[in-house]
Order: C-alpha cells, then structure tokens, then sequence
C-alpha cells in the first residue's frame, strides 16, 4: 500500500472488498476535478470505466453506464458500468468529493487484470491506488 494516497479512504475501500457474492478488487483513482467539473468528472469515469472493461474481457462499446436516477438505492454519485446484451456487472463506482477534488472508487471482478487497469489509469494521468480484496 505505499502508494495509497489516503489511508482513510483505502481502509474503507478494502472494508467493501469483504467476501460477498464475487470476489472484487477496486482502484481509488484521485483526480484534480472540484466539485464544479462535473462534465470532466463524468468523462473520468467513463475512461476509466472501459480501462476496467477491457482489462475484464468485455469490448467497452458493448458496455453502458447505469446512474441510478430512478433508483432510490443509488446516490447521486454511483455509476455502474453494465453490458448492454445482459445488463451484467463490470463495475461499479462511487465519485466522492474530498478535500476540494474527486476521488473515484471503482469495484470490479478481481478476475480482471488488476496491474494492467491501475498501468492504464496511471497513463491517463491520474494517481491511483489498488486495493485487492484477497490481500
């Protein structure tokens, strides 16, 4: 974990990873973004969602973005990447606003290629941190 950057947010990420019905692991990705960037904030998180899409095995055109507006179990910051065929999960992600910027925390099958997603975020130019629920 020594690239983590907030021991808080890790903790409570790894804490969500608990065994449940697959296994999961997540990036919390930091990004620059205030709370007025919500176009660019979006946009982050449909980049990084087909990163994960890809590394998961699943062509990211086949894939869609589920935000939840009708549904009273989701906040106003949660996203699910879905496929478009079978509506089935690829991700899920929350956008928290911390310190002055986003964070996106983003859940996927840790049956994805974990180091390639966190590579291929790094390349976009974020800072990210893994958190691998097997850990």
């Amino acid at each position: 974990m020594a690239d983590a950057i907030d021991d808080d947010l890790y903790q409570r990420t790894k804490a969500l990873l608990e065994p449940g019905d697959i296994e999961l692991n997540a990036a919390v990705v930091h990004t620059d973004y205030d709370g007025q960037a919500d176009v660019q904030m979006m946009q982050a998180t449909i980049d990084i969602g087909d990163i994960v899409a890809e590394h998961s095995g699943y062509d990211p055109k086949d894939c869609y973005v589920y935000s939840g507006n009708d549904d009273p179990n989701f906040s106003s910051n949660q996203h699910q990447g879905l496929t478009l065929e079978d509506e089935e999960f690829v991700w899920e992600c929350q956008q928290l606003l911390r310190e002055g910027s986003f964070d996106v925390v983003i859940y996927y099958e840790a049956s994805a290629d974990h180091e390639a997603i966190l590579e291929d975020v790094r390349e976009l130019g974020y800072d990210v941190t893994g958190v691998e629920g097997s850990e």
